[in-house]
């Protein structure tokens, strides 16, 4: 079961309100590749919590004058280091059949 804070609901138009980006600032993150909202069927991009979570921190960071560049760097690599947690926790789990 997927947690709601991945769950890709949030319309552009609620992640501007929440942010305080503009819809351009949030539509070029995502063609930096710093964020990946889904489309619809339509074509409307669809933001979870986490991806708002993450413009906010993009945001913050851009303040600081960092480069895009170097924030999909730290993300990348941020990543990385969650998923070997995951993969961890999964293999813990399975080997003392917990259901954590």
């Amino acid at each position: 079961m997927s947690s709601y804070k991945h769950k890709k609901v949030i319309s552009i138009g609620t992640v501007n309100e929440l942010t305080g980006l503009s819809l351009r600032q949030i539509r070029y993150y995502e063609e930096r590749k710093l964020i990946y909202p889904e489309r619809t069927k339509r074509g409307t991009r669809k933001y979870s919590f986490s991806d708002v979570e993450t413009l906010l921190q993009i945001a913050d960071k851009r303040e600081e004058g960092v480069q895009t560049y170097e924030i999909r760097k730290d993300l990348q690599s941020s990543n990385k280091g969650k998923v070997m947690e995951r993969m961890l926790r999964g293999q813990l789990n399975a080997h003392f059949r917990m259901n954590k």
